[in-house]
């Protein structure tokens, strides 16, 4: 009963439209400003978090839709990659390549797989990894997860959080907002040194791209 509940929230939350559309891409990128931070606070961010506020940013980007409209949406990244990730978002515009909603993870309130439920195209979220209890990329700004709808993330007894992402599980077949081995949203993360989830041996995490906070520059 709990699923079908979380997905009728998630439902009714709207998408922002901060950006007037245009077939042209456009971006923003912004600090986390203290009406942003008040949001996030205990949300998405709490006290132990391993990045700072001042760290991260709130990112404003166009996408197509599947509706085949030019929508906008929000993220929010860690500083030192928001140039790469607008760059990335900026080929995924171009390509018309199409998401359902990019949505802050604040607006859900921080309920467990509202976002997953709503199809929401996310970034930072202060939380552990799925099934573990150490920091997920996610909680360093430094992971984003698109269509967790058409790009599942699958345990390891083969479980998926939505039942409807079940037609989605053939990866040989190719639909609307699938993301695929080789297409332009896996060049467009591998060309600023993300890896896919979808490579993943035991848990494939179609919708997951990351980076090794190892990889940040040191203070």
């Amino acid at each position: 009963m709990l699923a079908p509940l979380l997905l009728a929230v998630a439902l009714l939350i709207p998408s922002p439209n901060p950006l007037q559309p245009a077939a042209r891409f456009q971006a923003r990128v912004e600090s986390i400003d203290l009406v942003q931070a008040a949001t996030m606070i205990p949300t998405t961010y709490r006290v132990g978090c391993p990045v700072h506020l001042r760290d991260l940013r709130l990112l404003t980007v166009q996408f197509w839709g599947f509706d085949g409209r030019v929508r906008s949406g929000q993220i929010i990244v860690h500083r030192h990659v928001a140039k790469d990730i607008v760059g990335v978002f900026r080929k995924l515009h171009e390509a018309r390549f199409p998401m359902r909603r990019i949505v802050l993870e604040d607006h859900y309130a921080g309920v467990r797989n509202a976002s997953t439920l709503a199809n929401n195209t996310s970034g930072f979220e202060c939380r552990p990894v799925t099934g573990g209890t150490r920091w997920s990329r996610h909680s360093y700004g430094l992971a984003i997860d698109i269509n967790p709808l058409q790009n599942p993330y699958v345990y390891e007894d083969g479980r998926i959080t939505d039942p409807r992402a079940a037609q989605y599980l053939d990866r040989t077949q190719s639909k609307p907002g699938m993301i695929l081995d080789g297409d332009v949203v896996v060049e467009a993360f591998a060309a600023i040194g993300w890896r896919w989830g979808g490579d993943f041996v035991q848990t494939p995490d179609y919708q997951h791209f990351d980076l090794d906070p190892a990889r940040l520059p040191r203070p």
